[in-house]
């Protein structure tokens, strides 16, 4: 089971691969805000633990366990962030607020976040009825 670090950095990669073609330590610690080090250290783990392959001075490449659960992460991370703009979070606090709750909820919370979402969207009347819960807060 990976931490939350793990995730951090196997979620980091899964995007870097996706928009550049490639993931340098130097990429993921710029977007992670770490240290290269620390990143070299994460890369080896991930390596041993078999979510990626790893040749010094040469870069990286997901395994399939790896592009899995990288493409995992970012679905998570997606809806979570839709799940908050449906509700009316502010945008400036979308960011944060998922990067400090997908860690902390499980694989069939998030199942039932996807659920709750396909309902709000087929009811939009539901978004409309909170809506006017919020401005009613607001006055």
């Amino acid at each position: 089971m990976p931490t939350p670090s793990m995730e951090d950095h196997i979620e980091q990669i899964y995007l870097l691969i996706n928009q550049k073609g490639y993931a340098r330590v130097s990429d993921i610690a710029e977007a992670l805000s770490v240290l290269p080090s620390s990143v070299t250290k994460m890369v080896q783990k991930l390596d041993k633990d078999g979510y990626l392959v790893y040749e010094r001075y040469r870069g990286l490449t997901l395994t399939s366990k790896g592009t899995k659960l990288g493409k995992r992460l970012v679905d998570r991370h997606s809806l979570l962030e839709k799940l908050l703009r449906l509700i009316g979070v502010n945008e400036e606090l979308i960011y944060h607020d998922v990067e400090g709750i997908e860690h902390h909820l499980s694989w069939n919370s998030i199942d039932r976040i996807a659920d709750l979402i396909q309902v709000l969207e087929e009811n939009p009347e539901f978004l409309q009825k909170l809506e006017v819960v919020r401005n009613q807060q607001e006055d």
